[in-house]
């Protein structure tokens, strides 16, 4: 098995010592450097520890060496894309780390900027925290198992109104939802 403890600590921004004081309880970069080179044995708390510090799941501080997973390899911007100076491995939507749940839509036909195909990757909140997703496209549970889906346009009291993707649909309020999925990605093949 090969440690991506390193790969996922960049790829967050934090240093060795950054990684150790968030984790619970704190440790020593110099701890984190050894656990990242397999110089101390990563053991399952070891693993739960640093997951948590780094809000991913334990399972994706490992992978099979029998495995090719995808490679960060550049960059783009403004000028044109810049190789990396070392490739590092790319994380999955679901390493995004978040507070809530994840869950994915498909889109079967093109609705507003999404096409046939695209899967769009939402974070569950909890329907108090819906302020910080005015402006963001969400999914909303209604009665009998369906779904509203669109813009969160408005929250007054228990009630929330979404703005449908399509062109010419009326606002859709939901009245209580339990939950609401916020858009946080977007996965399209091409």
């Amino acid at each position: 098995m090969i440690n991506r403890i390193r790969d996922i600590r960049k790829d967050k921004g934090l240093t060795l010592a950054d990684l150790a004081e968030a984790c619970e309880p704190p440790t020593t970069a110099q701890t984190i450097g050894r656990l990242e080179t397999g110089m101390r044995n990563l053991s399952l708390k070891w693993m739960e520890r640093i997951a948590a510090a780094l809000e991913v799941d334990p399972e994706m501080l490992v992978r099979s060496e029998a495995n090719e997973h995808p490679q960060i390899v550049a960059s783009l911007h403004a000028d044109g894309p810049e190789a990396l100076a070392k490739p590092r491995d790319a994380l999955l939507p679901t390493d995004t780390g978040g507070d809530g749940p994840l869950m994915v839509l498909t889109v079967e036909v093109a609705t507003g900027p999404y096409l046939p195909g695209d899967q769009i990757w939402l974070r569950q909140i909890p329907p108090e925290a819906a302020a910080q997703a005015i402006n963001h496209d969400v999914i909303v549970p209604r009665k009998a198992g369906r779904f509203a889906f669109g813009r969160l346009i408005d929250r007054q009291g228990s009630l929330v109104g979404l703005l449908p993707p399509g062109m010419g649909q009326k606002q859709q309020v939901v009245d209580d939802p339990a939950w609401i999925g916020v858009a946080e990605m977007l996965v399209r093949s091409l």
